[in-house]
């Protein structure tokens, strides 16, 4: 039997089963399993399989009408289906009363109990598509707060920010809005202002650890620390984010609780702090102005690169959970949680520029790929890199994924020789671009429909026909391992 999974974050609020019971229009009731306010739904999945695992991604509340279950079913057979929905994460499972069944079988409720996995029993005149648009309205109606929250914290920071006392103004508006307490530290650990409500010695004195964790103070030694770190320590929840691209100051936040929109209004304040902290005082600001100039005047990137920094760089592209393109402040939040200021947040992803010594880790909220280190030269080709990476991390729903190159078998065949062979090859493709890019996406995931088609932010159907179009195309049987494994070779030496 697998682990139970850990269900992935949606890009939309989720919705505590208490408030879906609550809803009198839906009359839905809690037959067995564990009464826990704090279980929540992520999505909701309608199967009459009896093996739901392999169509779970975890975090669903699964209706069902009992299709499935034989009619001499004993306790096992109960027993196995409710194990696998736990399996899969699961976080409750909705039994339809009628048209198949009167009740709910006392086996399942058992079953259910056994396993605590919550059961609801839905009433014949509550349809389980009614079911699913509830809990996407409940899901819109969280979504709509939260970016409300967050768009005003915004707008409040940012006035705070221009007052004549701007670091303690918006480090005062930082505390309301979370309901804590705020603290800038400088480049040497001390405590430069803080505002809101002190917490004990202990959460202050963990908060001081954390900063230091963040402060890029090794970076002379060749040991960069992250940019950010959060931690729980006596019921408060602590968030230390380094400010700027490396003159040492930290903000540090400790709130009670985690909310939905608390890291992106954090995220904003240190922004906002790293321009008030001056990032110019190390001339940064002015080298990058006079890198741009340059590039627009026509100088290669390997000339421009020593204004940045000595060393190689690793180009980051990065998705946020939400829907739509990222947003200015939210891009510019990224590079400073990335410890970098060459970001360009045009387009569906945003790019950027990190010094390779700067080790990018997972950021609650993004999706990242991330190129292998290159020197100046070579940066285009990084770009693309981050760009493949940060697509298989969508479909694989991995937080942040590398490109890793390593020797291979193909790299045996002379590069003239094997680019010649992947042009006859593919010919018959690569007048179809969208054709090529699915074929090696559906390739790089195993085949995979239903991650090619995230990955792609494309229909399953479409990658389907587009898939058989190559194979028709190609001449080619696809399900044949030895022609997918020599299709992979050719596109990748396209």
């Amino acid at each position: 039997m697998p682990e139970p999974a850990v269900p992935p974050t949606p890009p939309t609020p989720p919705v505590r089963l208490s408030a879906l019971l609550a809803r009198e229009d839906l009359g839905l009731r809690q037959v067995a399993g564990p009464d826990d306010p704090d279980r929540v739904v992520h999505w909701v999945h309608t199967s009459e399989m009896a093996d739901p695992f392999p169509y779970l991604l975890g975090g669903e509340l699964l209706l069902s009408a009992g299709v499935h279950i034989p009619q001499d079913a004993g306790p096992g057979y109960f027993d196995d289906y409710v194990s696998r929905i736990v399996a899969a994460g699961g976080a409750a499972l909705g039994f339809g009363v009628a048209p198949v069944h009167d009740t709910v079988p006392d086996a399942l409720a058992a079953a259910c109990a056994r396993h605590r996995l919550p059961l609801l029993e839905v009433p014949p005149r509550t349809t389980f598509s009614g079911v699913a648009r509830a809990v996407w309205q409940l899901m819109a109606r969280a979504r709509l707060a939260e970016l409300r929250r967050v768009a005003d914290a915004q707008q409040h920071l940012a006035s705070a920010a221009s007052r004549p006392d701007p670091v303690p103004s918006v480090l005062r508006q930082l505390a309301r809005r979370l309901a804590g307490w705020a603290v800038l530290y400088g480049p040497d650990g001390a405590r430069l202002a803080a505002a809101g409500r002190e917490p004990a010695a202990e959460a202050r004195a963990a908060l001081a650890a954390l900063a230091g964790v963040v402060r890029p103070a090794g970076e002379a030694a060749g040991r960069p620390g992250p940019t950010s770190a959060a931690d729980t320590t006596a019921g408060l929840h602590l968030a230390a984010y380094a400010l700027g691209a490396g003159h040492g100051f930290v903000l540090g936040v400790a709130a009670p609780a985690r909310d939905p929109g608390d890291h992106t209004i954090a995220s904003v304040a240190a922004v906002l702090l790293s321009l008030l902290t001056g990032e110019q005082h190390g001339g940064s600001g002015a080298a990058r102005s006079a890198a741009l100039v340059r590039l627009l005047l026509g100088a290669p990137p390997e000339e421009v690169a020593p204004l940045l920094g000595d060393g190689e760089w690793v180009v980051v592209h990065a998705r946020p959970g939400m829907d739509g393109p990222p947003d200015p402040v939210a891009a510019s939040a990224l590079g400073a949680a990335l410890g970098s200021a060459l970001v360009d947040p045009a387009g569906d992803a945003v790019r950027v520029l990190v010094p390779a010594g700067r080790v990018p880790a997972p950021l609650p909220g993004w999706t990242l790929g991330v190129s292998a280190p290159a020197a100046p030269a070579d940066w285009a080709a990084a770009d693309t890199q981050a760009a493949r990476a940060l697509a298989r991390a969508r479909a694989t729903r991995t937080p942040l994924l590398r490109h890793a190159p390593r020797p291979a078998l193909a790299d045996l065949v002379p590069p003239g020789e094997a680019a010649a062979h992947a042009r006859a090859l593919l010919a018959p493709v690569t007048a179809h671009p969208a054709l090529t890019e699915t074929l090696r996406t559906w390739l790089s995931l195993h085949g995979s429909w239903d991650r090619t088609a995230v990955a792609l932010s494309v229909h399953r159907n479409t990658v389907r026909q587009r898939v058989a179009r190559c194979a028709s195309l190609l001449g080619t049987d696809l399900d044949d391992p030895d022609v997918r494994m020599e299709l992979w070779f050719a596109l990748r030496r396209l």
